[in-house]
């Protein structure tokens, strides 16, 4: 009888295979996950990454896939650091209700920190109500945002947007049909 128990633990047995590696030189999106769901680190105030600075950088806790143990920690846990969107408390959602009942006065540009356009829109009464119209536009496609380069206040799961650019540096690839 024994004998039979131990064949079975040796067959249903699962081995264990850990992999010891520096889990911050891990790159595929498949072998960790960033930031760890288990722990809270969103801040409930500026709903980004607790500790993000002005430079767009936020210090998270990750974990790694199954069967890679970190060397840095001794499990599956590090830290990585991670882009972020640097906030200094203005709310999307304030800015378009100020644009909207109050933006034939200026009252939304006063509010993002631009002085000399909401003075404009005051004078001539948002732009004869067209600059209002326009504003309106810019600031929900969050083209227009506070003057100190923040950017909004807005749910971390929310209809907040990434805006990519292009420069002089940038390189673009024809299509194929064209």
């Amino acid at each position: 009888m024994f004998p039979v128990l131990l064949l079975l633990l040796f067959f249903f047995a699962k081995g264990t295979n850990q992999i010891n590696l520096d889990c911050n030189e891990l790159q595929m999106m498949g072998q960790f996950m960033c930031p760890d769901p288990a722990r809270g680190q969103i801040d409930p105030k500026t709903q980004q990454l607790a500790g993000c600075t002005k430079e767009g950088r936020a210090r998270v806790w990750c974990i790694a896939a199954t069967e890679i143990n970190c060397t840095e920690t001794g499990n599956a846990t590090f830290t990585r650091e991670v882009p972020c969107k640097w906030t200094n408390g203005y709310h999307l959602d304030t800015t378009l209700l100020l644009s909207v009942f109050l933006g034939m006065f200026g009252v939304d540009r006063f509010y993002l920190g631009y002085p000399g356009i909401g003075l404009l829109k005051f004078c001539t009464l948002g732009g004869m109500f067209l600059g209002q119209l326009i504003d309106i536009v810019l600031i929900a496609l969050q083209v227009v945002g506070p003057a100190d380069g923040s950017a909004y206040v807005i749910p971390y799961y929310g209809a907040g947007i990434h805006i990519v650019r292009s420069d002089n540096t940038t390189y673009r690839l024809p299509r194929d049909d064209w």
